[in-house]
């Protein structure tokens, strides 16, 4: 069990460096979500239901859903028939 903890914490850490050094805003969001499920994971395994619903349900569920409904809404997410009138 300790060997599944410290690979949690090293992913946990792995997005976090990558989300801030990331260029592209899509592909912050998705590691955001990925950041989201690890806690969640991490909640479940401290023996915390509710939080890791929680977290489950709105870090990676409902905020990221609200992200890309923004990123869509400023145009930074294309979508297929934008792209062919762009090329």
């Amino acid at each position: 069990m300790t060997e599944l903890r410290i690979i949690l914490l090293v992913f946990l850490l792995v997005c976090a460096i990558a989300v801030s050094f990331s260029k592209n805003l899509l592909i912050s969001v998705v590691i955001y979500m990925a950041f989201s499920l690890i806690m969640a994971i991490i909640w479940l395994i401290l023996e915390s239901p509710d939080l890791a619903i929680t977290e489950a349900a709105v870090g990676a569920g409902v905020t990221s859903i609200l992200f890309f409904v923004t990123l869509k809404k400023i145009r930074s997410i294309k979508t297929t028939a934008e792209e062919d009138i762009d090329e």
